[in-house]
């Protein structure tokens, strides 16, 4: 972890029972190469409305979220929530993969950090790695896939950390869905050998073409959820149709609340 001076000089709010960070991604980068620097662990998590849902339904989730280091905002939604609660949140903070692998390989690559992802299918991992070495020829950069749903949890779990070990990662890239990879770093942060700890769920499948990458705009504007349900309605119809009606449950008690605290 970090040292406390470095954590806590860093702005974080609190709305519906979780903790963000008021993070962009030049001070993402920034904490990254500190953490690389001072030779520390550091896990930064992130918050969209459904990793919000799956807090409030899951204690490991809001174990791990307890733990993590950071916790960068992943979703205008919860952009949006914050400013109705009167945080000064901008579009500035929301910051999803999509957006920040670039400019976190670009300076992976000058520094000659090391990058590993750990994904659950196979055709991603060697596409991702095809894709990585394309653009950034410098950048030290591995894969490795473990479908948890086809393979038993602890068939694998020792050869995963082995492998990811022997590759000695600055960074590692941990894209197993909400709330598997979550799960998986919370039982083996320990014994994984990296600087950097990053939950990224299916950001990866994005970059190869796996899934139908949304247009930026639609993230600028809050309105890429409808791309996302649109593309795979059978797949994600529960997380955007859904749950969401469990969020806003939360914002009206929260709103409620500091209405009788200010009377």
């Amino acid at each position: 972890m970090l040292d406390a001076n470095t954590r806590t000089s860093l702005p974080f709010y609190r709305l519906l029972g979780i903790r963000v960070n008021a993070l962009t991604i030049p001070e993402l980068n920034s904490l990254t190469g500190e953490a690389i620097e001072k030779n520390q662990k550091v896990v930064i998590a992130c918050h969209n409305l459904h990793s919000l849902y799956l807090f409030h339904h899951e204690p490991k989730m809001r174990l791990f979220h307890a733990q993590a280091d950071y916790v960068h905002i992943d979703g205008m939604g919860i952009v949006l929530l914050a400013r109705l609660l009167g945080h000064p949140l901008g579009r500035q903070h929301r910051v999803t993969y999509l957006d920040w692998l670039k400019p976190l390989l670009n300076e992976a690559a000058s520094q000659h950090w090391r990058v590993f992802y750990l994904g659950m299918r196979l055709s991603v991992c060697s596409r991702l790695r095809e894709i990585v070495h394309q653009d950034f020829p410098n950048l030290e950069f591995s894969t490795a896939h473990w479908n948890i749903e086809q393979r038993p949890e602890n068939s694998l779990r020792e050869e995963v950390l082995q492998t990811i070990n022997a590759f000695q990662p600055h960074l590692l890239f941990v894209g197993l869905g909400m709330p598997r990879q979550e799960n998986w770093i919370l039982e083996n942060r320990q014994r994984i050998g990296a600087n950097l700890i990053l939950p990224c769920g299916a950001a990866m499948d994005y970059v190869v073409g796996a899934v139908a990458v949304p247009p930026r705009w639609t993230g600028k504007y809050g309105v890429e959820w409808l791309f996302r349900l649109l593309n795979e309605p059978r797949h994600l119809w529960r997380r955007y149709l859904l749950e969401p009606w469990y969020v806003l449950r939360l914002l009206l008690m929260e709103m409620i609340a500091f209405r009788s605290r200010i009377k």
